[in-house]
């Protein structure tokens, strides 16, 4: 059984981490986004495992050279402006960032 007080630390660690990393600032208060972005609401977890890493390591195996791997997660019965977009950060920091601070 996992305890709850080091879910809550280890999501705040991770938290700060990211806000320093994407030179946002830290809420994390319950009911409201994690960072604040100019762009962004960003909302943060952590997890042991996750079923989404699967999805992009098979992503990453099946992109040809010099293309950037994504997965899109879609829900059945859901509509599809509500699939989920999965991308390692490394990548959208490469390609994102820097087209929306342009």
């Amino acid at each position: 059984m996992t305890n709850p007080n080091n879910n809550r630390k280890r999501g705040k660690r991770n938290e700060h981490a990211l806000a320093k990393r994407l030179n946002c600032k830290r809420i994390g208060i319950m009911g409201g986004e994690d960072l604040q972005h100019d762009i962004y609401s960003i909302e943060v977890k952590s997890f042991v495992r996750y079923a989404g890493v699967k999805i992009m390591e098979q992503a990453e195996r099946n992109a040809p050279a010099g293309k950037i791997p994504l997965a899109i997660v879609h829900i059945k019965g859901q509509r599809r402006d509500n699939d989920l977009v999965i991308m390692r950060l490394s990548e959208w920091e490469k390609t994102i960032i820097p087209i929306i601070t342009v």
